[in-house]
């Protein structure tokens, strides 16, 4: 099976370092068609990327998470976008409740090397069930997020899914993506209000102060070296050039450029 790498994208990230959010979104379609989904946790920034798949319009749909110990207010998001800007949200579960996990395995999120088997079980494993389906999947992430997202290219390499990560907002700064939820009004979760930077699950997300990390409510009992689910495959090891398996077709397609199989 051919192969495409980190480093075989380092030119077409570089040329769309100008492309703007809804120009990746497109090119994103058109490469993949149906092959292709959005992800979104109902926090600010995959909020919109929901509003611009429905305001260009392009229809793609939209995984969610549901790790079914999620703030009522995350739910409730879910439900509004649903609603109003008519999107296909797919609701994605653990194969078991908190309870039943919490009977076999204890209380995880207690510990650090509990809250990673926690998050791969709740957040992670529901992506894993679907990754047959998809080549690509739409990320949210920003470099304005700092820590590890800093560094975060448009276009990453996912080993675990076996699929592109694309990133349209990468180069969204805080004020840019201020600017464009208040522009069009986008639907976004309550709780950013109450003082919650990032949202997660309600058993491990706490509001942060003025002069805290934005990332500082995440696993604040565990400590500062628990900041990242593990989710996003940029948030665990952006140094390394790793590759995916797919069709020779499909790497031309994303890379723009044909092959002549005569020899």
């Amino acid at each position: 099976m051919p192969r495409l790498s980190q480093a075989d994208l380092i030119e077409l990230n570089r040329t769309f370092e100008d492309r703007s959010p809804q120009e990746l979104l497109e090119w994103s379609r058109t490469i993949f068609g149906d092959r292709v989904a959005a992800l979104s946790s109902m926090q600010k920034s995959g909020n919109t990327i929901c509003h611009m798949l429905h305001s260009i319009p392009i229809k793609m749909p939209v995984l969610f998470v549901d790790t079914g110990v999620l703030f009522p207010e995350t739910l409730e998001t879910r439900d509004r976008l649903i609603a109003e800007y008519g999107l296909d949200i797919q609701t994605l579960h653990p194969a078991q409740t908190m309870a039943e996990q919490t009977v076999e395995k204890g209380v995880l999120y207690l510990t650090p090397e509990g809250q990673k088997e926690c998050c791969e079980l709740r957040k992670s494993a529901p992506l894993d069930a679907v990754q047959q389906n998809y080549d690509a999947l739409v990320s949210s992430l920003r470099r304005s997020d700092g820590g590890a997202r800093g560094a975060c290219p448009i276009l990453a390499i996912d080993t675990r899914l076996n699929c592109l990560r694309i990133n349209p907002l990468v180069n969204f700064d805080d004020d840019q993506l201020a600017a464009y939820i208040a522009e069009h009004n986008v639907i976004t979760n309550p709780l950013h209000d109450q003082g919650f930077s990032t949202i997660g699950c309600n058993r491990c997300t706490t509001p942060v102060l003025p002069n805290e990390p934005r990332r500082a409510g995440r696993w604040r009992h565990l400590g500062p070296w628990s900041v990242y689910c593990g989710i996003n495959p940029t948030d665990m090891d952006p140094e390394r050039s790793p590759a995916i398996d797919i069709s020779q077709d499909l790497i031309d397609r994303i890379l723009g450029r044909e092959t002549d199989f005569m020899i």
